[in-house]
């Protein structure tokens, strides 16, 4: 098992930045899948960015060029930078982690953090 506890949301004007943290209880497995995903109030929830235990990261089209997704293998923790934050940038922000344990894969999810961008 694995916790993950996000921290960073906020109320924010536009234009403005934020950085998202997700820290993991324990270290993770060599073969891992972290992300960020997001869902607003009558939406469904739909992913921001992943990022692999290699490095290799993805981006959703609307954040691109204005949100960067890192990790700190050493303190278990993934960041997200969010910059030139929108009104839609609106919502709960999940971290999530698919870990590989042997020949299997777990899936995880923190709580959420409240990121709310106001025009």
């Amino acid at each position: 098992q694995v916790q993950l506890v996000e921290s960073g949301g906020d109320l924010v004007q536009a234009g403005e930045s934020l950085r998202l943290s997700c820290a993991a209880s324990r270290r993770i497995n060599n073969i891992n899948v972290m992300g960020w995903y997001r869902q607003a109030p009558g939406k469904q929830r739909e992913p921001v960015a992943t990022i692999s235990s290699s490095g290799s990261t993805n981006y959703a089209d609307s954040v691109k060029g204005r949100f960067t997704l890192s990790r700190d293998n050493a303190k278990n923790t993934m960041y997200l930078q969010m910059n030139r934050l929108k009104p839609e940038d609106t919502a709960v922000y999940y971290c999530k982690l698919r870990e590989m344990v042997g020949s299997s894969w777990y899936t995880y999810w923190g709580q959420g953090t409240q990121v709310t961008v106001s025009s």
